[in-house]
């Protein structure tokens, strides 16, 4: 069986797309035949970003909002929804990273980062996430952290503080949104493994598959878990309702 990577008809939202690792990731959807909605803080950002990638022959519209402000989140996402439909896939990429020294570290700036990094994440994916769910729609949502997240870098350490926290978010979203957004969840049998199925041999196969391709050239030393979930929580402790 031949195996290709197809985005055709499906709606990939892309947050700080317009330059760097969000005008990259954006590129790759694109070249998979993705239809792009692509957000930056700045209009003429998004529209200038857009309209590169719709000149490559990618279909492609620029969506600007701030992703610290939460209308702004809101008006974008209903924006999406309504001219594109519902994305598949909510790529939140959007950050910055000031450097400062921390006894220099002003709290304007320590705001600045953790509002986009980390707010800005939260209200991107909830925002998505309910559209998803008011549509009876499944889909991903993908966060982008760092290697700061587990190493300290110096002059980083609202950037540090920003990216670690992402990444027990994101580990907090899958154990919550599981059973909203897959519906695999929704048809297994019950078990506490958050995506709501027991692994099969080929989730292992097309795994290693993924690791050996030429997609993953720039990945090393990695640790990759395929277990459902089961790394980010365990569904089986919530609150009674």
């Amino acid at each position: 069986m031949t195996i290709s990577i197809d985005f055709s008809g499906q709606v990939v939202l892309v947050t700080g797309g317009a330059s760097g690792l969000g005008f990259a990731i954006s590129e790759a959807f694109g070249r998979a035949g993705a239809t792009i909605a692509l957000n930056d803080r700045s209009p003429d950002r998004a529209e200038r970003a857009a309209g590169e990638l719709s000149r490559a022959g990618t279909a492609c519209r620029g969506f600007s909002a701030d992703v610290r402000d939460a209308m702004a989140v809101r008006s974008m996402v209903d924006r999406v929804v309504t001219e594109l439909g519902p994305p598949a896939v909510t790529v939140v990429n959007a950050g910055i990273y000031p450097n400062t020294p921390f006894l220099e570290l002003p709290e304007e700036e320590w705001d600045r980062v953790l509002d986009t990094n980390l707010k800005g994440v939260f209200l991107t994916c909830q925002t998505v996430a309910k559209a998803l769910v008011s549509a009876n729609q499944g889909g991903q949502l993908l966060t982008v952290s760092s290697g700061a997240a587990n190493t300290a870098f110096w002059g980083w350490s609202h950037y540090c503080a920003s990216k670690a926290a992402v990444v027990m978010l994101t580990r907090a979203m899958a154990l919550e949104l599981g059973e909203h957004l897959d519906e695999a969840y929704k048809h297994a049998a019950r078990t506490s493994i958050p995506i709501g199925r027991p692994g099969e041999p080929t989730d292992i196969a097309n795994a290693v598959l993924m690791l050996a391709s030429p997609l993953t050239d720039y990945m090393s030393g990695a640790v990759v878990a395929v277990d459902g979930g089961s790394s980010s929580g365990r569904t089986g402790v919530r609150p009674k309702s």
